[in-house]
């Protein structure tokens, strides 16, 4: 249990952070998933978009400190070579 008023503060503080974080990273899900979508479906036009609009999400996720940035890069290179595969 947290004694000091800087550790009890630092708690509070993780779990809004743990909030925030875990949204940014529900709505990156939820980019990815609209292109893996596209891609089962075989629509090439609407993977290319859906995939135009993911990549911005996965890098703002790796500004945001909430995704490494190797993770993000390879989800976008695998994303992008299944796109191109259309």
């Amino acid at each position: 249990m947290a004694n000091s008023p800087q550790a009890r503060k630092r708690i509070r503080r993780n779990d809004r952070r743990a909030l925030i974080n875990g949204a940014r990273m529900s709505r990156i899900r939820g980019f990815v998933k609209k292109v893996e979508a596209a891609i089962e479906g075989g629509d090439k036009s609407g993977a290319a978009e859906a995939l135009k609009a993911a990549q911005p999400e996965l890098a703002r996720g790796v500004a945001r400190g909430v995704m490494h940035k190797n993770t993000a890069s390879r989800k976008m290179s695998r994303l992008s070579k299944r796109v191109a595969a259309l």
